[in-house]
């Protein structure tokens, strides 16, 4: 049994959001395998205090709590010419937990979780180690730089071309570089200039997202759901596309139709939507899927979306029809059991033919089921971890 060290920026549990369930996934199947030491920060009070359910996957815990501002994250990337997401992460507390791990444990590999966590690996580093970078998020930033004004574009800008060096110097220094999918793989292999890249998919528990096992929340009109962090700026951007220029035309045909946009932290631009007739905004909810279970269409109107976006997965497990827009259709393997939308047009056609019949959209839900089970099991897209690490596949280990 081998020893990793798994560095993460957030701390990968509960599995209730994008990075967090696919960090979770990841070092629940190293862990059953390994012992597992994680040193991660927190942004969440939750996070601070240890959860059975969790620990009992760990070696050693370390948590930091992540309280710098964006201002002073800002100010210490201008001074030191680097990325102000990375600067965002630095915390001595952090350098001093990766020491004391890596002195009182034979570590014989490191996972490292987000490219902001690279600057805490040891130099030279003399165990094997994979840089999970999840998205190439260099490219969001230079898409926001497109999408902004002066003075933020020029921020956005800056931040794309530091950390795409930032993240070229990573990879040359890792033994794998790790994407969510092969497109962004591909495009990392490309803008990065490197070959130590590969693709390891998300996956989806689809054993808790089974809609016969789930009651529906209780709705007496026809629901339209998305799901996701409601802080985020592509999730608040794709609602209020959604409500500005696709619900209206589909309530002129349906008036009775409803947007429910279900998810923690909504921004202030979020929560006015709420003021519209014809929209909900929940906040956080203890579960997402009895709202999934309750939605006759589940829609990702996405203008920016990188990698393979989990709320879509997590409706297809559920059995809902699903429209996503073109970029977060991209990096799934859907095999046409859902709807991809290229602009409003396509959201309200879609859209209104799955809320005028239900059999079709029984249908198609019960497609976008089958095709999420045969595709998108964790353990076959986590297979390839040991072997990227250079560590042998033990026996699944009991905690201790």
């Amino acid at each position: 049994m081998g020893e990793i060290l798994f560095l993460a920026h957030r701390v990968p549990f509960p599995p209730d959001r994008g990075d967090k369930i696919r960090g979770f996934h990841i070092l629940k199947h190293l862990a059953q395998r390994h012992r597992v030491h994680l040193v991660a920060f927190a942004d969440d009070p939750r996070d601070m205090a240890p959860h059975p359910e969790f620990d009992a996957l760990l070696g050693k815990r370390v948590v930091v709590w992540r309280g710098k501002s964006q201002l002073r994250a800002l100010a210490e990337a201008l001074a030191t010419n680097r990325p102000a997401s990375v600067a965002a992460f630095a915390h001595s507390a952090v350098a001093r937990g990766v020491r004391e791990v890596l002195a009182q444990h034979p570590v014989d590999a490191i996972y490292v979780f987000s490219s902001q966590m690279a600057q805490y690996l040891p130099t030279p580093c003399e165990v094997p180690a994979a840089m999970d970078f999840v998205d190439v998020d260099s490219a969001k930033f230079a898409a926001y730089a497109e999408s902004s004004r002066w003075p933020r574009n020029l921020l956005y800008a800056r931040e794309a071309r530091t950390l795409l060096a930032h993240d070229a110097h990573v990879a040359a220094q890792v033994d794998a570089s790790v994407f969510v999918s092969e497109a962004e793989a591909a495009l990392f292999r490309r803008t990065a200039g490197v070959t130590n890249v590969v693709a390891i998919e998300n996956g989806i528990d689809t054993a808790a997202f089974d809609p016969a096992h789930v009651a529906p929340t209780a709705i007496d009109h026809p629901l339209i759901l998305f799901t996701g962090q409601m802080d985020y700026r592509p999730n608040i951007e794709a609602v209020t596309w959604f409500a500005d220029s696709i619900l209206p035309r589909i309530r002129e045909h349906v008036p009775e139709a409803r947007f429910a946009i279900v998810g923690r932290a909504p921004s202030d631009t979020v929560l006015a939507l709420a003021q519209r007739t014809g929209i909900t905004v929940t906040g956080e909810v203890p579960d997402v899927r009895p709202w999934l279970a309750a939605a006759d269409v589940v829609v990702a109107p996405l203008k920016l979306a990188r990698g393979i976006q989990n709320k879509v997965l997590e409706a297809m497990a559920m059995a809902r029809p699903v429209i996503a827009s073109a970029s977060a259709a991209e990096g799934i393997d859907h095999d046409g059991t859902i709807a991809v939308a290229a602009d409003a047009d396509d959201f309200t056609r879609h859209s209104l033919a799955l809320l005028r019949d239900p059999e079709a959209a029984r249908a198609s839900g019960i497609a976008a089921r089958r095709r999420v089970c045969a595709r998108y099991g964790w353990d076959a897209a986590l297979a390839p971890l040991d072997g990227l690490l250079g560590l042998a596949p033990d026996a699944r280990r009991t905690a201790a």
